[in-house]
This record gives C-alpha cells, structure tokens and sequence, in this order.
C-alpha cells in the first residue's frame, strides 16, 4: 500500500478521504531535518502553510508523486525542484475562498469602525465614545489589486454595502469586469483613488513591495489598506511609519513577512489591526481545502488527472471531457515512436486533425513528450516535467492543427525526424481504446497492451512471414496476433507481431538474417 504523509494539522475529513486507499501518517509540524529524513517513505505529502517543502526535502523525497497544499498559497512549496523531478503540486485554490473574503470584509469594517480598539478600551474600565468615531464605507472606493476568487468574491459584497469598486488585473478582460460591475484602473490610478485598499495577489517577483513609500505618497491620507493575501506584498516597516505619521488613516494585516511572528513594527500603532493569519481560518475552509487536495492526492496515486494541479496544463472540464481518453492515445503514439525512430533526435512535429483541433492542446503536447522521454530519460518524465525535459534535451516542437480529418474523427499523427531520417506514427481512439493506425506510410490497427510486439519492414515475398514464424516456433515464443500492410504486391510491407514474451537478442539476430528482412525491432507498448 502507498503511503501518504500529512503534516501541520491537516483536517481529519481531508486524512479519511485516504485512508482507503493508502496508509497514512501524521506528523503535527515536523522540522525541516525531521521532514528530510522521513520523506524517503512516501508516495505523497499533504501540508498547510507552516512545514517547507524546500529543493532539499523534494531530492530526498525519492518516491514522491504527488505534493498537496490543503489551501491556496504555495509560498512554502519549491514547485520548481517539484517540477524537475516529475512531482505533481496541488492546492485547493477555491477551498478558502469564502473565509478569506469574510475575513477581508470583517477586517474593512474594523478599520472603518475602529471595533477592535473599541472592545479593548471598555473592557480596560474606559467608555470614550469620543475616541472611536468612525466611518461609514457605502459611498467609499474600494481598490481591489487582483480580481482572482477572492478579488471577486470581495467585490460583490462590497457591493452590497454601496461601496463603489474599482480594481487593478492585467489578466482580466474588460468584458469580464463589466459583468463584475467593477472598473478596471491602472495601480496608480487605483492608489490615487481609493478610500479602502485590500490586496489579493500571489508573492511573486513582480509583487513583492507592490505599496512603498512612493505608493503611499500617492494616496489620501484618509484611505485604509488591508492585506489578508501574502506577507511581504508592504513593507511593514514602511507602513508603520506611514501610519505613526498620519499618511494614511490605518491599516489591517493578517499575514507577515514571516511567519509565526510575535513581533513586528505593526504591533505597537492603535490604528492599525492585525490578526495571526486568519483569512482561512473557520471550520469550513479547513474542511474544504483539505478534502479536495486528499481527493486529487487520491487521483494522482490512481494515475488520475488532477484537478488543480499548479504545474500541469490547465485544461477546463469541458475540454478535458472531450481530450482526456487522447492522453493515452497521445502517450502511447509517443512512445511507439520512441521506440521505433533510430538515431538522434532533431526535432519533433505533432498534428492534430479533427474535431480535436479546435480545443487546446497544450496537455496532448506533454502527453506526446511524456511518452516520448518517459524510456530513454534519466529522470522521471510526466505530464508534469516533459516539456522541461524536451526543452533541456535541445528538441525543437512544433504543432499543426488541421480542422478536417478523412479517415478519423480525429487523428494524432507524429513526426521525428533524427540523423537516421524520419519516422511517423499515427494513432486515434477506436471502440473506446488507443489505436496505432499508421507507421510511416502504413496503415495498421494495433491496440496498445503493454504487451510485446515484433516490429518487421520486409520485402513483400512468398515465405517471409512463414521464415519469421518458424524461428519464433522454435524459440518457443507463441504468437498471438499478426498484421501485415503492404505498399503494394511484392513492394515493401510491414509485417507485425503481437507475442507473449519478449524475444532473445540472438532470435532477433536469427530474424533480421532471414532474406528480404530489412529491419527487426521489439516493441513494448
């Protein structure tokens, strides 16, 4: 049975969901040399944000597929070093999404009525109603900086409270804004606008310090920032400054640039609130996130797609519904040609034909490669890894798509061309199943069984096959399938055989010595 490690509390529903399926382990917080020397054992592991799944514990992590984030961010997780090494990474980027946009609302609200500060001052003995006067946010500009989940969910309910929103996304369309009644602004404009500021953005390069004294030297001094996305999106020390000095009226933080923290410069201004990292802190997000990252840890052992996987193709469920029984088709014509093609390879062509033309192919292309590497790579080639696989092995891609297709519906045909020449293989699904239809200008029908398979180009003469067929008898090498496709009578011909066991190297020397045999190659497929 497999086994799955599970560290920083992950949520009991999340642990059920596999435990029928694989033994699994549970280590509350274990620390980076603890985590480095157990890893060894296991085919997965499922953590929140608190354990780091750096380069070092991936390389130790020899039978690692799968890698799952039971929530959005995955800050603590090397995807890069995943990716190398063929590993899947998964998150639950909806799992959270409610809590951490309540989250964001509550702490909006807080800021506008001073409510944490207030509770603190009465339960002191104090009732200075003077002190706290607040803010009504209806009629306030909300700047949401990334319109993703979250970013959505937050708008709308802002929305509700008459808050008039505008927000900053390169990757969202004006289309799509318009049906969000929220208008879109460049960051300065966004900055220069807003009354209230909540961030919802990944960590990145180009995020990092996204508002520093030049921004807030932008804004009003009136406006409230939020930041329930990521520590390190501001500057703590450049925002407590800005807030002792009245630049801006206050700020909200529930995330730091490091994390636990119990101190900070935010934690000694009034007029700032913060809160230990509770955006996806309620029962139901842990309970959610959790369930769908066991659930696609599940798939991944079962040799399933996942659903969110983060180094992977995204591919929408309706296409994946009509592309997905062509990744075995794709897989299995790249690895027939792998094994067919002879020299050193230089480049790759891939057509699509058919009704799968008009979909994107992007996952079709890594099965292709995946099948293609996956028996002459070092390393572990996958959906996951292949196209950095192909990159790094110098192989030139190129794909055409072709809407019509005469024979097919549709039709996955591959080319490589090496320093032997050229080889194609074509293959479609037939009754449910991968077919291999063609190799080079034959036409063929093979179902792919994992099975053995006698590869033979021959002259199209009285008693070849029959010549085969007696030094295979003799071997005592059963055959349980033949085909044969010819270019025409007594031209050149394919003959190929489907056999119970593998053959000898000396049988395969006793075949290629037959008269009028030109090549003899065993295939597993």
């Amino acid at each position: 049975m497999m086994k799955v490690l599970a560290t920083d509390g992950v949520s009991a529903e999340g642990i059920a969901c596999i435990q029928d399926c694989a033994q699994i382990d549970i280590k509350p917080t274990p620390k980076p040399e603890e985590l480095i020397a157990m890893i060894g054992d296991y085919e997965a592991l499922i953590v929140r944000s608190q354990s780091q799944v750096t380069a070092q514990v991936i390389e130790a992590g020899k039978k690692l597929m799968v890698i799952g984030r039971a929530g959005v961010g995955i800050d603590n997780i090397d995807v890069a070093a995943a990716t190398q090494r063929g590993i899947v990474v998964v998150n639950a980027p909806t799992g959270n999404t409610i809590s951490a946009t309540e989250h964001t609302i509550a702490l909006i609200l807080s800021l506008a009525r001073h409510i944490p500060q207030a509770n603190a001052s009465l339960k002191s003995g104090k009732w200075d109603r003077n002190k706290f006067m607040g803010t009504e946010v209806r009629n306030k500009t909300l700047g949401i900086v990334g319109l993703g989940n979250i970013g959505k969910e937050v708008a709308r309910r802002a929305q509700a409270f008459e808050m008039k929103v505008i927000a900053f996304d390169p990757f969202i369309s004006a289309e799509y804004a318009v049906k969000l009644q929220v208008t879109m602004v460049t960051l300065e404009e966004l900055f220069k606008a807003s009354d209230f500021i909540t961030l919802h953005v990944p960590l990145n390069a180009n995020t990092k310090g996204i508002i520093g004294e030049k921004e807030i030297a932008t804004m009003k001094p009136t406006v409230r920032i939020i930041n329930c996305a990521r520590g390190g999106l501001i500057d703590e020390e450049v925002l407590a400054k800005a807030v002792a000095e009245k630049k801006i009226a206050g700020a909200a933080v529930d995330v730091y640039a490091k994390e636990p923290t119990t101190q900070s410069p935010l934690f000694d201004k009034d007029a700032i609130i913060v809160t230990p990292h509770l955006g996806a802190s309620t029962a139901e997000a842990q309970v959610t996130a959790a369930k769908d990252v066991a659930e696609q840890i599940v798939d991944v052992l079962k040799g399933k797609p996942a659903r969110y996987a983060v180094n992977i193709p995204f591919v929408a469920a309706e296409t994946f519904a009509v592309l997905a029984p062509f990744m075995k088709v794709a897989s299995s014509a790249g690895n027939l040609l792998c094994q067919l093609a002879g020299g050193q390879i230089k480049s790759l062509r891939i057509r699509y034909e058919g009704e799968i033309a008009n979909y994107d192919t992007a996952i079709l292309k890594t099965s292709v490669l995946g099948g293609l590497l996956e028996t002459v790579s070092e390393e572990r080639v996958n959906l996951v890894n292949a196209n950095l696989v192909a990159t790094k092995r110098g192989i030139n891609v190129v794909e055409e798509k072709v809407a019509n297709c005469e024979n097919y519906a549709s039709l996955i045909t591959l080319t490589a061309t090496t320093t032997d020449g050229s080889t194609t293989v074509a293959a479609t699904v037939m009754r449910g199943e991968p077919q291999m239809v063609r190799v080079n200008d034959y036409w063929i029908d093979i179902v792919p069984t994992g099975g053995y398979f006698l590869f033979s180009d021959h002259l199209d003469r009285p008693g070849t096959i029959g010549a085969v067929g007696n030094i295979t008898g003799k071997a005592n090498i059963n055959i349980n399938s033949m085909h044969v496709g010819r270019l025409k009578p007594k031209g050149q011909a394919l003959m190929i055989l489907s056999i119970d066991e593998p053959l000898p190297e000396k049988v395969l020397e006793q075949i290629r010595a037959v008269p009028n045999i030109n090549t003899a190659k065993l295939v597993r497929l």
